[in-house]
């Protein structure tokens, strides 16, 4: 398996107004408290940049590292609004770090080893130019452990659907729970592994959710990639959209979202 897999999500806006959602609070908390002043940090896979800059606030300096330079120059706007003025930027596949052994004090990624083709290769990347002593910190979603109520006909159909792709592309959806695992195989032998949840319930979160997540299906790369690798006809993506949006009306509708987590100690 080629070490570069497909980005499953693309950058449409379904997909990027859930990232830009994120915050060092809702998306990070297991980490804060390993952060201090004089760090110097390596954001990997930053996306728009706002757990960037929740780090940045609390750290001496911060590189952010994406593969998508459309990203990065949404991330720079983030940084650019907030004031920050001590985040860099690189374009950068984590399966090939530019750095130098030995850089930063805490290398970070969220929600990126299970879209990458050898999670593996990049915890040892990770690693490498992370200090010894530094953190070596993850965290990824887990597709297999996400639970809903109600289920209307049709949204249940999403989840085979996503598995499909997302595989086909390289990726490991249920990348939460082997995050230990994987670092383990990458050499890392003090890991203290975690979990957290997300969780939509109001009805601005389950509309914003089910745009979002029923929305990708339906507009974002992650529907072409369905349709063109045979998983589902756009009927078929209709109606499981249909379906989030019933869901999105249950006035006792629930999501949660289940995270694995890692801090490795280098």
């Amino acid at each position: 398996m080629s070490t570069q897999a497909t980005y499953t999500h693309g950058f449409h806006t379904t997909v990027l107004s859930a990232h830009s959602w994120r915050t060092v609070e809702n998306s990070a908390a297991y980490l804060i408290e390993h952060l201090r002043p004089e760090d110097t940090v390596l954001d990997i896979g930053c996306g728009p940049g706002t757990i960037t800059a929740g780090i940045a606030e609390r750290v001496a300096a911060v590189t952010a590292a994406d593969s998508s330079e459309e990203v990065l120059a949404k991330a720079r706007a983030e940084i650019e609004a907030r004031g920050l003025r001590n985040v860099s930027f690189a374009a950068e596949d984590v399966h090939a770090l530019s750095f130098a052994d030995d850089t930063f004090d805490v290398v970070h990624a969220h929600q990126v080893l299970q879209h990458v083709g050898d999670p593996v290769h990049a915890l040892e990347e990770m690693r490498r130019v992370c200090k010894p002593g530094g953190i070596v910190a993850a965290r990824d979603a887990d597709f297999g452990a996400m639970i809903w109520y109600p289920s209307p006909p049709g949204m249940d159909d999403w989840l085979p659907v996503y598995y499909a792709v997302a595989r086909g592309n390289g990726g490991e959806p249920n990348g939460g729970r082997m995050l230990k695992a994987w670092a383990m195989r990458a050499g890392f032998t003090d890991v203290a592994a975690s979990s957290s949840t997300w969780c939509y319930s109001t009805p601005e979160e389950r509309e914003w959710w089910s745009e979002s997540w029923g929305g990708r299906l339906l507009n974002s790369s992650v529907a072409d990639h369905a349709v063109a690798g045979g998983h589902a006809t756009r009927e078929d993506l209709q109606r499981i959209y249909d379906g989030w949006k019933q869901w999105a009306a249950a006035e006792d509708g629930w999501y949660s979202v289940t995270h694995g987590e890692i801090i490795c100690r280098a």
